[in-house]
């Protein structure tokens, strides 16, 4: 009996991958236009390869100099100067890439996302506990970066509830209709704008000779109170390292489809989002420790006394109003990478078709949940009279406050020999990152020690 040819024909790759999950689909294209640049060694693809690979490292540092973050460098240059927190930020460009490398190296080896892993390999409880660790802290830093674009807009007297209503339904946008691809490529042209501040710490005429001074004094101002100062250093801490990035940048890598043979293209782009991210950060320092330092008052400076005192400075009315630009950049940017951590690790957790490169139709619950958290943060900032400059130095100690249940969780997947083969830490990154881990419960101790025990 014979058998028609049909029944022995193979299907095509086209019905190959109709049968895939549409994110699969996504993914397998992008890793093809990967894969072929990879196989022509011409410098020209080689460059482009390279730019391909790029953006997840980029873009948590860069987001990490968020509002919140501006706004708490800003302050902090008004309070302490150019002096102790010049040679502080310069340490942290080494705990950030130390911190977020392992998240590459753990999305590339496993193609999981964080909060799926803590849900896989150690049971619901503990998912749980990251996921709404992680979820109660994205809420609140959401909440600065909504600070940051209120305040910046203000600048140019757009009214509170239209500058924040229309930050919104950006980042929805953004998150509902954009692939993986251009929603990276978009955030990224969004994320060079934080290079504003730069030219505005040039236009401020600092002292370069006491900028490279601080670098090796660690000066603390003479009288500093230790509560205070040390309440300053864990607001730095939280917005160079916190939960969000973690789960960010893993399950970008996961979205983008790196692979272990692009763990150093992560690196590098990691470092040199790290980099960045330094840089930036100790601008702002420089720039408020060179104009707002010193006046009268200048520790209770709120954002909008600083942003004042810009316009009264040197760099008048055109230099304030780049730095606003920038303070809603930089919320922008922020607020883009965090919704998307969010979603990302509800997603996971609750098994959820999960990837930005899906129709809104296809896996709705995905988008809303980091929508909606977003969407409570913004009506936070709405509230008449919420004390601002207060409420952003606040949830960036929370934020430090919730990093070491998150690093301890990291610390524990990337010495798991069966999950991460020959890719395991080495001895020297997990000296490093339990340093970084006991310096946070260290001053996160001396903290609540001067809260119930206060200096007379």
């Amino acid at each position: 009996m014979s058998t028609t040819p049909e029944l022995h024909a193979r299907p095509s790759e086209a019905d190959v991958l109709q049968r895939l999950p549409e994110e699969v689909r996504e993914r397998i294209q992008d890793r093809w236009r990967i894969y072929q640049l990879r196989h022509h060694p011409s410098w020209w693809r080689r460059l482009l390869l390279f730019l391909s690979l790029i953006g997840p490292g980029i873009l948590v540092m860069i987001a990490d100099n968020d509002a919140g973050g501006v706004i708490t460098y800003a302050q902090t240059g008004a309070m302490y100067g150019i002096g102790f927190f010049i040679p502080f930020l310069l340490l942290m460009i080494p705990v950030a890439y130390v911190v977020q490398e392992m998240t590459v190296r753990l999305g590339a080896v496993t193609h999981r996302g964080h909060a799926e892993m803590i849900w896989g390999r150690y049971g619901a409880f503990w998912g749980v506990f990251s996921l709404l660790d992680l979820t109660v802290a994205n809420i609140l830093t959401l909440v600065t970066e909504f600070i940051g674009i209120r305040v910046g807009m203000s600048v140019f007297s757009v009214p509170p509830a239209l500058s924040v209503m229309l930050a919104w339904i950006f980042v929805a946008a953004t998150m509902i209709f954009l692939h993986y691809h251009t929603w990276e490529r978009l955030a990224l042209w969004i994320a060079a704008g934080n290079i504003v501040f730069v030219p505005l710490a040039i236009a401020a005429h600092p002292d370069w000779g006491q900028v490279i001074a601080a670098v090796g004094n660690w000066h603390i101002p003479v009288g500093t109170a230790v509560g205070a100062f040390t309440y300053v250093i864990l607001a730095n801490l939280g917005t160079t390292i916190a939960p969000w990035m973690l789960f960010f940048q893993q399950s970008s890598v996961v979205d983008k489809g790196l692979t272990v043979n692009d763990i150093p293209s992560g690196q590098a782009d990691t470092a040199f989002g790290s980099l960045s991210m330094g840089i930036i950060a100790i601008t702002i320092v420089i720039l408020t420790g060179t104009l707002a330092y010193g006046h009268t008052n200048a520790a209770q400076f709120d954002i909008q006394a600083i942003l004042h005192l810009l316009r009264q400075s040197s760099l008048g009315s055109v230099g304030t109003a780049l730095f606003a630009l920038g303070l809603v950049e930089s919320g922008l940017i922020a607020a883009i990478a965090i919704t998307a951590s969010t979603s990302w690790a509800v997603g996971e957790a609750l098994k959820l078709p999960r990837s930005l490169n899906l129709k809104p139709q296809r896996a709705l619950p995905f988008y809303l949940s980091g929508i909606l958290s977003a969407g409570m943060a913004a009506m936070v900032v709405l509230i008449p009279h919420i004390p601002l400059g207060f409420l952003n130095l606040t949830v960036q100690v929370i934020a430090s406050i919730f990093m070491p249940a998150a690093m301890l969780f990291l610390l524990m997947l990337l010495n798991d020999r069966e999950i991460m083969g020959s890719y395991v830490n080495r001895r020297w990154q997990n000296y490093s990152a339990f340093t970084i881990v006991g310096f946070l419960i260290l001053a996160n101790a001396v903290y609540g020690y001067t809260v119930v025990f206060p200096s007379p």
